[in-house]
């Protein structure tokens, strides 16, 4: 038997899309389970060794089968804030026999690379990321940029919020920068973060159904921002005085619900955002330097100085060295152990090479 109430679950963002995929996924499990009674869940907490999911009217903690873990494993993937699947009592006996017994692939999921190289789940099933932006020191456009590449390549709708704009002496001007720097097609929005005005503004992507995520860096005002979004009290704190820098109020990533039956998950500072794509996705978030190259004199310019280029002459000169940046960048993330070998052997064979030429030079 399956327990379904689509009216409970779009309050947790249950879509018509997702519902299937949960009928088709608890119908491959309905037998395995021995009739016992599934719930679609979704997760709202991770934790080292425990879940806290929802069903559409109450939250519970339970663990993962371990089978199911050591399969994501596998895959270098693992559950992640966001995710739904199928709740089981496996022993029909009590509470704590429910366990989570398998995901649904999620139609959208974020993740970066951790210092190791290997991947790691941020969250899944996201409509809509508000990148969330100081506007003290925080503001970084190049950091910026990063985020955006990273929910481009996710297929996740990007929001830029601005916050602190009640205390910057002339926000108008920052937002300005920001719009001129980025495509037209992501909205920007400078906010007070404790306003009202910021619920109203954000509006048109809380819709009931819909999950946002906020993402940006410690002391950025995401928690604040949750606040005002939902009926949650995240714990708020100040920036150091010394640096301007938050201090990681936000520990984990926890989903939260509005009042108007959208979801936001909320998420720590990420100190280092290594990004988990390909050359293809990061162009798709840089399209105006990917059009501009077609234009260029040379098929393989490189926009630094090659005559002829026209991505130098149109896009602001730090956003084409942060592309060049992530470029490099993605180009090592792809590179397998036997090609970084390969690299430092032709590296130190060029540097013999330029040695050899010094000493004739010089007799």
């Amino acid at each position: 038997m399956i327990n379904f109430d689509f009216a409970s679950l779009r309050l947790i963002g249950l879509t018509p899309a997702i519902a299937n995929q949960l009928h088709a996924l608890a119908a491959d499990y309905a037998d395995a389970a021995d009739n016992a009674a599934l719930q679609m869940v979704r997760i709202t907490e991770v934790h080292r060794d425990s879940l806290v999911v929802h069903n559409g009217m109450s939250a519970m903690q339970t663990r993962a089968l371990p089978r199911l873990l050591h399969e994501l494993a596998a895959e270098d993937d693992s559950l992640a804030v966001g995710d739904w699947g199928l709740l089981s009592n496996i022993s029909g006996d009590t509470a704590n026999a429910y366990h989570f017994i398998a995901r649904m692939p999620p139609l959208t999921h974020l993740a970066r690379r951790n210092n190791e190289g290997r991947r790691q789940a941020l969250a899944s099933n996201i409509d809509t990321a508000l990148l969330v932006m100081g506007l003290d020191s925080d503001f970084n456009l190049r950091r910026l940029e990063r985020y955006l590449a990273l929910v481009h390549a996710a297929e996740v709708a990007p929001v830029v919020v601005l916050t602190k704009a009640d205390v910057h002496a002339d926000a108008p001007a920052r937002l300005a920068e920001v719009e001129q720097r980025l495509s037209a097609s992501v909205p920007v929005f400078a906010v007070n973060g404790q306003s009202s005005m910021a619920a109203d503004m954000l509006a048109p992507w809380m819709a009931a159904g819909q999950t946002l995520i906020l993402l940006g860096s410690s002391g950025a005002g995401k928690s604040t921002l949750t606040n005002t979004l939902t009926s949650s009290a995240q714990d708020t704190g100040a920036v150091r005085a010394s640096d301007g820098r938050g201090q990681h109020t936000t520990t984990a990533r926890s989903l939260h619900l509005c009042p108007g039956g959208a979801c936001i998950i909320d998420t720590p500072g990420l100190r280092t955002l290594q990004l988990n794509l390909d050359e293809e996705a990061l162009s798709a978030s840089f399209a105006d330097i990917d059009a501009l190259a077609a234009e260029c004199q040379f098929r393989d310019c490189s926009h630094q100085s090659e005559p002829g280029c026209a991505v130098r002459a149109v896009v602001d000169e730090d956003r084409l060295k942060n592309y060049q940046k992530l470029l490099r960048e993605t180009r090592r993330n792809q590179q397998t152990p036997l090609d970084r070998i390969a690299a430092r052997s032709k590296w130190k064979i060029l540097m013999r090479s330029v040695k050899e030429r010094d000493k004739v030079k010089r007799g």
